[in-house]
């Protein structure tokens, strides 16, 4: 259970990872039209099963791995800050800060001049919100592991 939730955990991590890095600024290039109407078609994508079991699921992972590990102290504060890690910053934060940014841009035109003007204050704000994610994520796997070496 606990090997499951470092790898879920991880994945997530990498996901927002390559926003951060890499995703993002390619859309950025993009003249802003492109770019909000390919984010937009991101947003719809990331609606996927696979996607939001893992994303979702993490946290129940962890939690149940900090219930089973509860007799074995030295774990169980490891896998406890893991779940606080990733349950605060990776799935609160999605929910408060990212998926409204996620609305407001689907609700534009991608080709108007609302959308062009919203543009660079999403990427700004989206993307400082999404590398808390990136860390947060990571930092619960890191966590998360931290109590298999214990264990």
């Amino acid at each position: 259970m606990t090997t499951a939730s470092v790898i879920a955990s991880a994945l997530v991590g990498g996901v927002f990872f390559a926003f951060s890095v890499f995703v993002m600024r390619a859309l950025a290039s993009m003249p802003p039209a492109q770019g909000i109407l390919a984010m937009q078609r991101i947003n719809i994508a990331v609606i996927h099963p696979l996607f939001l079991g893992v994303f979702l699921g993490t946290a129940p992972l962890l939690a149940v791995s900090t219930y089973l590990a509860r007799s074995k102290p030295h774990a169980d504060p490891w896998l406890l800050a893991a779940f606080l890690v990733y349950g605060v910053g990776s799935v609160v934060v999605t929910l408060a800060f990212n998926v409204p940014r996620n609305n407001r841009l689907a609700a534009l035109g991608a080709a108007t001049s609302e959308a062009e003007a919203y543009w660079p204050v999403y990427l700004r704000e989206w993307l400082f919100w999404n590398h808390v994610r990136c860390i947060a994520s990571i930092t619960a796997a890191v966590l998360a592991m931290r109590a298999t070496e214990i264990v």
